[in-house]
């Protein structure tokens, strides 16, 4: 999955001092009212507050899984439907905000994205489903059956960041032909997302590419990734670290596993070429940002 691969939607004080008071329904003035204990006040920042603000997202996380599933089930019997269908569900959804031109281009650059982990994957013979859409949470293929070791599944991860760098760059060609800002600020958005998913830690690319490095590369990802939701809170990037740390738990319940040791085997000449198209692509894609970036003035 990708993040590619790896966004969303959002609402006036209804009590409180100075709100009108209103009589309850079938009110008889003189009529007796039953008195009813006030509740204790809470102080702001109550550890049950607190923990009802910090389990929402995790419902909300359940629920999407639970749709996820479905939908890429569906896919395997209805591809070609289920693609195009939720395509123009995405489509509409981010037209919404953004309008439907740059709604259709960031839906193709996440297209072009998946191409390429699918491209990748045909390559080395794994059967994999079309590309499945999901509004604001971005992209995915299902792959029927895994790749046999992490040499080639960073390969397969790579591809994704890879193929969408080169649409994004082809569109940064167009926008500078025609001197044409959408298409500029969709080159740009195009190198952040697939920037984004080059983060090194599961299940986002990059943590699948740096496997075949060291996993160890895991837990810097994570606590990166845990200091920036905690400094800037946002509910994608919650939602992926609550992922990562459950997949942390599974891989590291699993190391001592003789199929998860002969997975890990990667040799010199393989690492270092990981390790080359890894913080190349980064590196390059960091700086197209800086080249195509759009000051906006509100």
């Amino acid at each position: 999955m990708t993040p590619s691969d790896t966004y969303r939607k959002w609402q006036g004080p209804t009590e409180g001092e100075g709100a009108p008071q209103l009589e309850p329904p079938n009110y008889v003035p003189g009529s007796f009212e039953p008195t009813v204990e006030p509740e204790p006040a809470q102080p702001e920042g109550a550890p049950s507050s607190f923990l009802k603000k910090l389990a929402a997202p995790f419902v909300a996380l359940g629920a999407l899984l639970l749709k996820f599933k479905a939908v890429l089930l569906v896919g395997l019997k209805l591809p070609l439907f289920t693609t195009a269908g939720s395509m123009v569900v995405s489509i509409g959804a981010y037209a919404v905000i953004w309008g439907w031109r740059f709604g259709l281009g960031f839906v193709l650059l996440m297209l072009v994205h998946e191409s390429g982990h699918a491209l990748e994957a045909r390559r080395q013979g794994l059967p994999v489903s079309a590309p499945v859409f999901i509004p604001f949470m971005g992209a995915a293929i299902l792959l029927r059956e895994m790749p046999h070791n992490a040499w080639r599944e960073a390969r397969l991860a790579l591809a994704g960041p890879l193929v969408g760098s080169i649409g994004a760059l082809i569109l940064w060609g167009f926008a500078s032909a025609y001197h044409s800002p959408l298409l500029l600020a969709l080159a740009y958005v195009g190198f952040f997302l697939n920037l984004f998913n080059l983060l090194p830690i599961v299940p986002l690319d990059g943590g699948r590419v740096v496997a075949a490095l060291h996993p160890a590369i895991w837990i810097v990802g994570f606590a990166a990734l845990a200091g920036l939701v905690y400094f800037a809170p946002n509910p994608i990037l919650l939602i992926v670290l609550v992922l990562a740390a459950y997949e942390l738990f599974h891989r590291w319940q699993s190391r001592h596993e003789a199929r998860e040791r002969e997975y890990y085997k990667v040799t010199p000449w393989q690492r270092l070429g990981i390790a080359i198209g890894y913080f190349g692509l980064a590196i390059l894609l960091a700086l197209a940002m800086t080249h195509t970036h759009v000051h906006r003035h509100f």
